[in-house]
């Protein structure tokens, strides 16, 4: 079996690691200079997007912002999933609105800005304090912006109008603040039968607007039925087939979804080591028509970005349980250069062996984990 995956970066590379067992050939189309690379070597194979798909069983994404033509032509060959409007929809939090509206899933409460006329109407129907959000190309905690004051407003109107008059397709996502105890996210995966796994609740911790860390939640039962019961509406109302990550927030053990991702996903990178079968192994498993895999917690797991660096110390290799990942990318600062995961027996196991490895990195590069190792239960 012979996959495309549009995007050449790291998801790209684990999924090509995942798939080598199963006799999956991965090849990565990089939109940006129209090359056909190996996803782990970064070799050329060739050029041009038809020729890609001609040679290709399937076609998948690892990203969203994906250009619309690039979107169309995969899409009229058949071969691509999750598909054209699954893609669009994370790439776009306006599309994104709309599919939690129709299908039924809670969201904050949000107004669709295009003008300064709609920015004071979100004010008005809304109330303070918002986030708002840039519609296109925001992630990682980037195009987004938060009032807290009326005075403020006159000077963030300068802001966005400059993002909206840069391009024509831009608008802004009002939405009201919602005041989380945590995010959390899951991540599971549906296929063409409409057959649907999910993993574990994860927990996940921001630096900066940037994910640090994720811990695999287990035993929440009910906020677990809850997370599943929402994803598989969104699934299911996109007809979508492959990993499907969704990001909520926790208030107060109801959640309200934050933003979908249509592919697999850096909260999920923990299932490498912790679950039966990973979420890349999944995802190929889904766009490829195999059977779904288990998604059952082998044993508790967590998972810690490495931000901007591209060396961490080699005593860490030392520490039981650890598997460290790198993803072959040139040093730039805070860019995702790879992950560590750590596993073990037990919770009481799990944070201990966190401490030691937080004891080993440099505090400066690698902040508040001892914030996320003290709310683990030991």
């Amino acid at each position: 079996m012979r996959v495309l995956v549009l995007g050449a970066g790291q998801l790209a590379r684990m999924m090509a690691l995942a798939g080598a067992p199963l006799n999956i050939s991965i090849s990565a189309y990089d939109v940006n200079s129209d090359a056909i690379v190996h996803p782990l070597t970064q070799q050329n194979l060739g050029k041009g997007l038809a020729n890609a798909i001609a040679d290709a069983d399937v076609v998948t994404a690892e990203f969203e912002h994906i250009p619309l033509p690039v979107l169309a032509q995969c899409q009229q060959s058949g071969k691509f999933f999750p598909g054209e409007t699954a893609i669009k929809a994370g790439g776009d939090r306006r599309l994104e609105k709309q599919l939690l509206d129709s299908a039924g899933v809670r969201s904050a409460s949000y107004h669709i800005i295009n003008n300064e006329t709609d920015f004071k109407v979100a004010i008005n129907k809304l109330g303070l304090p918002l986030v708002f959000k840039s519609a296109l190309a925001g992630y990682d905690g980037k195009g987004q912006w938060r009032l807290k004051q009326a005075e403020q407003a006159a000077a963030l109107w300068q802001d966005i109008s400059a993002l909206l008059g840069a391009d024509s397709k831009q608008a802004i996502v009002a939405e009201q603040f919602i005041p989380f105890q945590r995010e959390v996210s899951l991540i599971g995966a549906r296929n063409s039968k409409g057959e649907v796994q999910v993993y574990p609740l994860t927990e996940n911790h921001h630096v900066n607007g940037v994910l640090s860390a994720s811990l695999a939640l287990p035993g929440n039962e009910l906020l677990q039925q809850q997370a599943q019961q929402m994803f598989t509406a969104v699934a299911n109302q996109l007809n979508y087939v492959g990993v499907l990550a969704i990001e909520f927030f926790d208030v107060n053990g109801e959640l309200l979804v934050n933003e979908i991702a249509p592919r697999v996903h850096n909260s999920g990178h923990w299932t490498q080591q912790g679950a039966d079968v990973c979420q890349f192994e999944q995802h190929l498993r889904a766009v490829c028509g195999l059977p779904l895999g288990s998604t059952a917690l082998i044993r508790p797991s967590l998972m810690v970005n490495i931000l901007g660096e591209d060396t961490v110390p080699e005593q860490i290799l030392a520490l039981p349980g650890l598997h460290l990942h790198w993803y072959g990318k040139s040093k730039r600062a805070g860019r995702k250069m790879g992950h560590i995961n750590v596993s073990a027996a037990d919770n009481t196991q799990l944070k201990q062996r966190f401490e030691q490895l937080i004891a080993l990195l440099p505090e400066a590069d690698f902040p508040e984990l001892a914030q996320m190792a003290a709310r683990l239960n030991g």
